[in-house]
This record gives C-alpha cells, structure tokens and sequence, in this order.
C-alpha cells in the first residue's frame, strides 16, 4: 500500500479550483521541486494533517491555513482528500469496512474536513475536524486506532538531528526503538537466581537488564553507606511518633514492565563513532547527524510489518555538500527498492528540495515540478517527451542543468559563450537575468529541443506551465563570402561547393534569387522552431551564428579585440605579455581586416575567421562581456546605444525570458490528471 494521490481544496495557497488541485506521487521516491512559495511544504503539511506523523507531534490548525481569495474572503471550510492504492490482501482485510472499490481497483480514501465554526481562534471550539472513509467522504468515519497505521514519520527542515537522537523525556529514538520487532526480547530478572556471568545477564530483556543493574547498584558500598547515613542521620531524627522515613537511592523506577522500559529508552542516545579513535562525540556536524537520523528512521519504517512505510522529508539537502547529497540519494532509492534478501519492506518516501544536485539524481519521471500554487507532473504521459527523451536526459541532465526547475524564466543556449555573455548583456540592458529569477542551461550542443519539451504538457488544455523559455539557436548559413575567406573553397569554381561530404552551408545554397533564398531559409526557421508554444519559443541567430551575428550587427571590433585577448590569455596570464600591447595588435589587426572588406558580411566573416584556430569562444566570450562592461561604466557607450548593436534575436529572446507571465485563470492542474 502506498499514498498514491492527495486533493487539495481551500488550504493555505490552494484555493476551490476546477478540476480540484490533486497530486500524484509515486510508490518510491517522489520529489516535489519548484521555487520558493510555489506549495511544497502545504502538500507536505495536508499530508500530515490527514495522516498524522509517528512521532505523536501535535499539529495544530491555524486560522492562516484557510484559503484566502484575492479579494481577501477568507474560505470556512478545507477538505483534504488521500488516497491509498495496491493494497495487499492483509492491508485490505485490515481496512476492509472502509475500502471503496471502483471496478478491480481497491482504495482507501481518507476524507479530511475542517470547517470553521468563529472566526476567533481564541475561542475553545473554533474549528471541526472530522475524518472519513470514501471517495466522496461518505463512508465510515476513520477511528483513531485505524488511522495510527497510516501515520507517517515526518523529518521537519532545520531539524536538529543530534537532538532528535539525544536522551530525555519522549525523545524520538526511544519512540523509534519501543517500536522495533526484539526490542522486549529476553528473560525477566529472577530475584532468586541472579545471573552468574555475562552471559546469563546479556539473556535479559532491557526490563530485566536494568532491575539487575539496580540490584547492583543496591549492594555498591558507597551507595549503601550513603543511604544508611541519610536514614540513620538524618531522616530518623525527622520523622515524627508512629512514622518511619526511610529513602532509597536508585534509579527511578516504573510501575510497569512497559513504563520501565520507556525509561531505559529514554536514556539511550544514538551518535556516530569513529572508529579510527572510538570516540563518539564532538567530531560529526549537523548534516552526518542527519544521515543517521534518517537512516534511523527508514530502519524502523523497513522492520515494522504493519503501519504505512511512508516518510516525508522537507529539504534533506540540509547540512549536506553535494557528494553527500548524492549518497543520500542513492541511500533514498535503496530503501524504496530494497533487495528481497534484507527482508525490509519497501519505504514511500516523499521529499521536497531546492537542490539541484539532488534534482538532476533523481529520475525525471519521479519529480513534481511544483509552480504558481500548481503542481506538475514530469512523469511519462504528462509532458512532451519521448521515451527516448527520457533515455537521454536521464543521463545528460546533470546540475547544471537542473537548475531549470526553479526558475521563473529560461533561456536555453547551445554552448559556453551565450551562457557566459547572455547575463552580462542582459544586466547592461536592464534585464538582469538574476532579478528576474532567470536561469541559462547550456545543453552543449545537442539536446536543445529536449530540454525545452520538459516544460511542455502532453495536454495542454490541464494546465500549462507559466515559465518563459527562450531556446537560442544557431541558423548555421553563412553569407557567400565566407567559405573563401574561411579557407573551405578556394573560389567559385571549386568543387567543395557542392562535395557530398561537405558539413556547412552558405546563402548559395539555398536559391539563385533573393526571393528564392528567403523562401528556403523561412522554411528553415519553421523548421527550427517546430515545437514551439505553450510559452515556449525558439530564437534563431538572424545571419549565421551568435559570434558573427554580434559583429555583423555593430560589435565587430568589439569581438575582434576579445577574440585577440581570448587568443592570448595564456601570455597574459603568465605576464609574459601586457594587456596594453594585446589591445594595440587586436587594434592594427582590426583596422587591417577593415580596410579589406568591401561590405558588413565580408567584415563579420573575417572577424569570426578568428575562431578557426585555438581561439576558444567561451574565453572570448567572458572578454566581450569585461569590454562592454568598462564601455558602459566609462559612458562609452549607453545602454541604447548598446541595445542598437545588438542581434535582434538576443533582445528578442532576452525579452521573452524575462517577461512575467500573468496567472492564468484558476484551475488545478496536476500530476496525473491530464
């Protein structure tokens, strides 16, 4: 049995929408992602308020936890609906007067409502909560004894996991171990037939264990000395006719086997060893003491034989650096798929994270991506993907590309210099990528269209995501010029114009005539841009490529005098050069290849001939962005002017990214109802 779905409807963000805000989660591990305020920690709260968590913390509903409107009505009512699927034939007889059955399929709904009777909170009965069985809540209402199965174990964020494992009244490790299968295994003391070695006293239970230790500390000489000097001393003396004080030094000591065992442990602790030195304390921080609070957790959630084997986490990234937030990772899936050998049960664990590290190992199908008070599914059948999409960005889709999935906007680039140079042009133009709360993924080069399509609903008409994603392409046809100036033919006449093996493409291609040319290259950008909607759309370089587009439009020198720093840098770096005799040849060179060209194409071609050799662009590009910073700062140059030599497509895309999208009418859109 696993907690497949939960509905939402006037709790804290999510309002009385249609369809009703669900969510589906998966029998493993299933990640809620998304920025700030978007709805983690509400699902995360309902789930507990409907559940309970098994560490008996009382959650108490506040008034804030009704849905206000934006015309600031406050709701009077929250319904919070779970659902329950593949029950196993044990499970089903355990709930069976509160099953629904639809068909073949089994479920067990659990209908949460609360509804607000004034509208103080002060007053002793404010609110109702009632608890009940059926799809529509109808069925019978859940008993407390029932619901402690499906109580699940909670770690909050910010917990203290050292304390959480420390000794004292109710800690949560003695609620951990009072539950674990063996933890009342053994013999009870026989006063009479004390044990005679080690042996005999490790065959105790913790009950007799601890009344041999206290028959021990009885016959201990200085405890009965001290106890004989307060009897005699002093409690003799004070005691009144007909009465007789007499005290007992001991460990406190239950009334019950149960109660003496709570006591023994309430007095343990659990803390990380090293084994190097067999100290236990003062070496591990806060994000190890973590790894063992959960572990410690997922332990008894494997053990126990009934009870629901599910554990919300709230940001399990916290304390950890990113190779431990890996290992946890990898920890979390075992646990939700242990071998049958360990005889652990498989765990349901739910988790929130703002972790990309943890995000890009998780596998896309099992992320949430949770947006404007709206949850989305990633899983196959839910966005544009392919199988084979699945395939591949299973094993491309690593951290620094993750980051795509708490972002406002995107824009999707294919290599170092736009991902390098995009913000800082961005930031001169006043649309810094950062405030906006943009993010740049470089795919490398390949895969564009599949990062974008993750973004993009299968059914569209549910509910589409409201993030502006801007993927910058490359058009790849450069003028006819170019080819002789880059060396690839040696004039008009050569047969590397038209040779089979030949990997590029000039305007010739494409037309004798103008009106034939922009015919086929219209139909090339249509190409390039199939896919595009949902407010996703692709931005293709206007001439050839970002490098000559930038000097084709006004920066010509600009990207010259970077490409000649880029070309130097190692010289630079080791000062074997100085930056002022780098800028005087960049400057010669440029006013060389400016003279020689007869028109903008033949100039923009030859400044991207710069890149032909060991002229690396992501270098070039930092350059470009260091030039046009001081040209700005020194008023060189303002921003309009700046925004006139730009390529229109990067304004374009620049724009689009960073434009916020209005809300759209509400509606629940989610995890797996499309």
């Amino acid at each position: 049995m696993y907690l497949s779905a939960l509905s939402i409807k006037n709790f804290r963000q999510f309002g009385d929408v249609t369809p009703t805000f669900s969510i589906n989660f998966h029998e493993g591990v299933t990640a809620l992602v998304g920025e700030n305020d978007a709805g983690k920690t509400a699902v995360i709260d309902a789930i507990r308020h409907v559940l309970q968590t098994r560490d008996a913390d009382f959650m108490r509903l506040q008034p804030e936890d009704f849905h206000i409107t934006p015309d600031q009505a406050q709701k009077s009512e929250v319904t919070l609906v779970c659902q329950f699927s593949q029950l196993s034939r044990a499970e089903q007889g355990a709930f069976a007067e509160f099953l629904t059955y639809e068909g073949e399929d089994v479920s067990l709904y659990v209908y949460w409502i609360a509804k607000r009777l004034s509208d103080s909170a002060a007053a002793r009965r404010w609110v109702d909560i009632s608890v009940r069985t059926g799809k529509d809540g109808t069925g019978p209402t859940l008993d407390s004894n029932v619901r402690q199965l499906l109580a699940a174990a909670y770690l909050r964020p910010l917990r203290d996991a050292e304390r959480e494992m420390s000794p004292g009244r109710g800690s949560r490790l003695s609620q951990i171990l009072s539950n674990f299968p063996d933890i009342s295994q053994g013999n009870g003391l026989d006063t009479e037939n004390l044990p005679a070695n080690l042996g005999d006293a490790a065959a105790l239970n913790l009950a007799g264990m601890s009344d041999y230790l206290r028959h021990l500390v009885d016959q201990h000489p200085g405890v009965s000395s001290a106890q004989t000097a307060i009897n005699d001393d002093y409690l003799k003396l004070l005691s009144l006719t007909g009465e007789q004080l007499h005290g007992r030094i001991n460990f406190a000591e239950g009334a019950t086997e149960a109660a003496k065992l709570r006591q023994i442990l309430e007095r343990l602790e659990l803390g990380l060893l090293e084994t190097n030195t067999g100290t236990s304390r003062g070496n591990y921080g806060l994000g190890s003491n973590n790894l063992l609070f959960m572990a410690c957790e997922l332990l008894l959630l494997g053990k126990e034989r009934e009870g629901l084997p599910l554990l919300l986490i709230e940001e399990p990234e916290a304390h950890l650096h990113p190779q431990r937030q890996l290992r946890l990772m990898q920890f979390l899936e075992s646990a939700a798929k242990p071998p049958e050998e360990s005889g652990q049960r498989p765990v349901q664990v739910i988790l929130t994270t703002h972790s990309p590290n943890l995000s890009s190992k998780i596998p896309l199908k099992n992320l949430v991506l949770m947006h404007r008070h709206r949850a989305y599914s990633l899983a196959d059948g839910h966005t544009q993907l392919s199988t084979g999409d699945y395939r591949f960005l299973d094993r491309f889709l690593d951290v620094t590309k993750a980051n795509l999935f708490f972002s406002r906007g995107l824009l999707i680039v294919e290599g170092d210099g736009e991902s390098i140079l995009l913000p800082t042009i961005a930031s001169l133009i006043g649309l810094d990528l950062t405030e906006h709360g943009v993010s740049v993924v470089n795919v490398g080069g390949t895969g564009l269209r599949r990062y974008a399509k993750i973004l993009q609903r299968r059914t569209p008409e549910n509910g589409q995501l409201q993030i502006p994603t801007a993927c910058l392409a490359d058009m790849d046809v450069m003028p006819d010029c170019a080819p002789k100036i880059l060396g690839l033919v040696a004039d008009d006449y050569d047969a590397a114009w038209t040779s089979p093996r030949r990997r590029w493409y000039a305007m010739k291609h494409f037309g004798d005539t103008p009106q034939h040319q922009a015919t086929a290259l219209a139909a090339r950008r249509a190409k390039l841009g199939e896919g595009d909607g949902q407010y996703l759309a692709t931005f293709i370089a206007d001439k050839w490529t970002l490098e000559y587009d930038l000097a084709f439009f006004g920066l010509a020198q600009e990207v010259y005098i970077a490409a000649t720093l880029a070309k130097n840098d190692d010289p630079l770096n080791e000062q074997r050069k100085t930056r002022e005799v780098v800028l005087h040849e960049a400057k010669v060179g440029f006013d060389s290849i400016s003279e020689a060209s007869r028109s903008q194409e033949e100039l923009a071609s030859r400044v991207y001939k710069m890149f032909g050799g060991n002229v690396s662009k992501a270098i070039t590009a930092q350059y470009l962005a260091e030039l046009l910073e001081d040209a700005v700062q020194q008023r060189n140059m303002n921003v309009d002017q700046l925004r006139a030599l730009l390529p229109p497509y990067i304004l374009a895309a620049l724009k689009f990214a960073t434009t916020r999208v209005p809300d759209a009418p509400a509606r629940g859109t989610a995890g797996g109802q499309e």
